[in-house]
């Protein structure tokens, strides 16, 4: 038609209140045209958004208004703010017109609304008396406007308040006996506005009881039948207390034995069926009582109780049908099967599991079904199925017929007669003749490596167009293992679901390709699978080392990288600059810091604040420190709540060395004295050896540069003549002289100048403050100067050289037997004593015997560090 201007008075806007009523006018227009002129009256085509909220009617002949449906509500806070509505007119000429009248929802503001318990029923509160002052009711209420709301109680006279936030308290401790029994709280929410909504609360004052309540209820042992519906009444429990005589009892109904058929109500003591009750399943099959232990209290807390056993006995009833397990049989037969040929006996798969003889007894009938006229059940009773007579598939009558679909009804003998159908697939074994065809050729799957052992990671799917479609298995023929795991992947081999077996690791394989099979017994086809591996993090740091143990004077400055030591991370799946380190525990006054805290993959471990055990701070001498490395440094604080993050773990024990007990003011020194003797100790067996050792290496490369010098001689100068090359008897031979090996020993005095007390052993040992060299102390001597010894080799000046020249021989004969000596002490020595093995200190620090040696040596050497 034609567009002409029909509508008069819009376009235009209007408003609605929200929660308007059905039938509330939200807009008047008129119609241009005479009422008989109106071929369509005013209509909304159309909204937007969508909605069925508003509706046109007649206010007069050529005056229409809009006006709200009610359906739905319209609603300010959960709706569209406002709707574009569509109006279309046509007169009997043909014009058309087509408006918009845009409708804007204003909010209301709505009272309150009670959240909880309180807002489907009156809350009732109890208090035991004597209870002192304490929240007893956290009173929920919103506001649709989500404006902050007041809370208010009255009456004004109770011993009770309720809080801005809703909470109520009790102001004072309930006297049953003075004090009412029972308050009524009335509960008022107030928004903004003004607008408020009110809620009753109940409060009780429960008395404290003394006696003990006893049972009233004779019956001890109550019978009914199996599958009874919940909420059945089994017994009503009654009890009653001395002390309610007069007035109404209080009491408190429970079940104490192990229950999952019955409960009781509380209050009155009925026992009531809560759960099904099968007597045909076990334990009931073998045991039909129940036996409940009831108890009785005056209080549902630290009160006075009686309890009673209670017996009920389960009858059988016939509830349950004959079932056949399986329900659906498939048989395949061959074609040209001889008539009578006995196919399938279903009484050996059903069976009826009522406990009572009289309800499980059931027969087969009403066979049934597509072609069942060429099969037959012998009896009801027997339920065996045969063939009436022969299929041939090569016959038209049965062309493309090749299952055949039967039913078989087997009942309950007793009543009611349940029953339940037994579904036969009856197959004519055709010829297989085509391959099973996979959906496509190759799949390929994306697996996050942290994928759960077992999970399902995607289907294959392979038909075969045999008719009736062949059954296909499914088979992982080629890939899918590892070095680790020869089968790392499982299909399921009915359905292709491929699974799972092994966790799958990115950074040893990325990428895994399975052939799978599928086959319909006779023939096969394969497809490829590609399942990428996608990387996550789940390595975690490794650090070395990861355990550590040193020890530390106390005097150490701050600031000190302690000993050196760092330690190194590594992780397979994160950047270097991930890591974060803390100490997690055994940080004691926090003495201990590791520079860098984060962003490095290698840290220090610092003293961050001085020792203190003069005025007390510091009381223990050995720090275990439990180090954590995680790898969240470069991820956001909101990142680490979803990302997975890994931690390492590494072990320090620290020992402080104490400041010396005793000190002796005289300076330590130490005496060179060279003596003319060999010397072994245990501890430097290795000396001579090398020094041997290295001599002969020396000699015998000598030995071989001269060989070389006079081969190449002979080769550049030859023989003058015969009598050239014969030795001269008489010349005169030159004497070569031996170089001596001078060996200095030198002695250095240690000064033990420090006591201490070993805490595990008691024992006290003595300790040089300098090199930090210690011993045990032997009671029957006092503190002295320790000799010691030092090894050391070198080539004597040519002053030395004319001194020792003289006593060379001897020394060369001394030297030869102190190396035999040495030689025998050296394996008495490899079997350490019992006093050797003692080590001052908790950790075992090794140092007594290490001190020995040092003895020995003459060697003031501080003491190792701990492994």
């Amino acid at each position: 038609g034609r567009r002409t201007q029909l509508l008069k008075g819009l376009p235009a806007t209007t408003s609605v209140e929200e929660n308007a009523a059905a039938g509330v006018s939200v807009y008047t227009f008129n119609v241009t045209v005479s009422s008989e002129s109106v071929a369509i009256l005013p209509t909304i085509v159309n909204s937007d958004p969508l909605t069925e909220a508003f509706d046109i009617e007649q206010k007069g002949d050529l005056e229409y208004r809009v006006i709200t449906t009610g359906n739905p509500v319209l609603d300010y806070e959960t709706m569209p703010k406002s709707f574009d509505l569509q109006i279309f007119v046509e007169d009997t000429n043909g014009r058309t017109d087509l408006n918009i009248l845009t409708v804007q929802v204003t909010d209301k503001n709505e009272h309150p609304l009670f959240r909880g318990n309180m807002a489907i029923q009156t809350v009732t509160i109890y208090i035991l008396e004597g209870t002192p002052p304490e929240c007893i009711y956290q009173v929920d209420a919103a506001d649709p406007e989500n404006a902050e709301l007041k809370y208010s109680l009255q009456p004004a006279p109770v011993p009770f308040l309720v809080l801005e936030n809703g909470a109520i308290f009790s102001t004072k401790k309930f006297d049953y006996e003075k004090d009412l029994h029972r308050y009524f709280l009335n509960i008022t929410v107030t928004d903004p506005g003004g607008l408020n909504s009110t809620k009753t609360v109940s409060i009780n004052i429960v008395n404290i009881n003394d006696e003990r309540p006893y049972f009233t209820t004779k019956q001890r042992i109550y019978r009914i039948p199996e599958e009874q519906s919940p909420g059945t009444v089994v017994a009503n429990i009654t009890a009653k207390d001395p002390d309610d005589e007069d007035s109404p009892s209080r009491l408190f109904y429970s079940i104490q034995s192990s229950n999952r058929y019955f409960s009781i109500n509380p209050l009155t003591g009925v026992l009531q069926v809560t759960g099904r009750i099968d007597r045909d399943a076990l334990p009931l099959r073998l045991h039909p009582n129940i036996s409940l232990i009831v108890r009785v209290e005056d209080s549902p807390t630290s009160g006075h109780d009686s309890e009673i056993e209670i017996t009920i006995i389960i009858d059988d009833i016939n509830d349950n049908a004959p079932e056949c397990k399986p329900s659906t049989f498939r048989k395949e037969v061959n074609e040209n099967t001889s008539a009578g040929t006995f196919l399938l006996g279903l009484r050996n798969f059903c069976k009826d599991i009522d406990i009572d003889p009289s309800n499980n007894r059931f027969n087969f009938t009403g066979l049934s079904g597509f072609g069942s006229n060429n099969f037959a059940l012998e009896s009801a009773v027997s339920g065996r199925l045969v063939m009436t007579e022969s299929i041939d598939l090569e016959n038209p009558a049965n062309l493309g017929v090749e299952v055949y679909s039967l039913t078989v009804r087997v009942q309950d003998i007793a009543c009611p007669d349940y029953s339940n159908i037994i579904y036969i697939y009856i197959r004519i074994k055709p010829v297989n003749d085509f391959f099973p065809v996979f959906s496509t050729l190759s799949y390929e799957f994306n697996v996050p490596e942290i994928t759960k052992v077992g999970s399902r990671i995607g289907r294959v799917n392979a038909r075969d167009k045999d008719w009736p479609s062949s059954v296909i298995t499914y088979s992982i023929v080629a890939g899918g293992g590892t070095r680790d795991y020869t089968n790392i992947f499982w299909i399921n081999p009915t359905k292709g679901d491929v699974k799972i077996l092994a966790r799958l690791d990115y950074e040893t394989t990325q990428k895994h390709i399975l052939v799978v099979q599928a086959s319909d017994q006779d023939k096969t086809a394969t497809a490829s699978v590609t399942v990428n591996v996608l990387e996550v993090n789940d390595e975690e740091p490794v650090c070395s080392p990861n355990f550590y143990s040193f020890q530390i004077p106390v005097s150490l400055a701050v600031g000190t990288n302690i000993n050196g030591f760092r330690i190194e991370c590594q992780d397979r799946d994160s950047d270097p600059r991930s890591f974060r380190y803390f100490i997690n525990e055994g940080n004691v006054n926090n003495h201990f810091t590791f520079s860098p805290s984060a962003g490095s993959n290698t840290s220090r471990l610092i003293l961050a604040s001085k020792f203190d055990y003069k005025s007390g701070l510091d009381t223990s001498w050995i720090y275990r420190l439990h180090i954590h490395i995680t790898d969240d440094n470069l991820l956001s604080a909101r990142d680490r709540t979803t990302h997975l993050i890994k931690t390492g773990t590494v072990t320090l024990s620290i020992r402080v060395i104490p400041s010396p007990t005793t000190v002796i003011t005289t300076t330590p020194g130490f005496t060179v004295v060279t003596k003319r003797e060999n010397l072994y100790s245990d501890s430097a067996w290795y000396v001579p050896f090398v020094i041997t050792l290295g001599s002969s290496l020396l000699l015998g490369l000598l030995g071989y540069l001269v060989f070389l010098l006079v081969t190449w001689a002979r080769t550049c100068c030859p023989m003058a003549g015969k009598a050239d090359s014969m030795p001269r008897a008489n010349a005169p031979e030159k004497k070569k002289h031996k170089k001596e090996v001078v060996v200095t020993m030198t002695k250095l005095n240690t000064v033990f100048d420090g006591e201490a007390r070993d805490p595990v052993t008691g024992k006290i040992y003595e300790f040089n403050t300098r090199s930090g060299a210690r011993r045990w102390k032997k009671s029957d001597e006092p503190l002295q100067l320790a000799p010691a010894v030092q090894v050391t080799s070198s080539a004597t000046d040519n002053s030395s050289q004319e001194t020792n020249r003289a006593d060379a021989s001897r020394k060369k004969k001394e030297r030869s037997e102190k190396r035999k000596e040495l030689t025998a002490e050296t394996k008495t020595a490899a079997k350490p004593s019992a006093e050797q093995l003692e080590t001052p200190g908790q950790d075992g620090l090794g140092l007594l015997k290490q001190e020995e040696k040092s003895e020995d040596r003459g060697l003031s050497s501080p003491a190792p560090q701990g492994r």
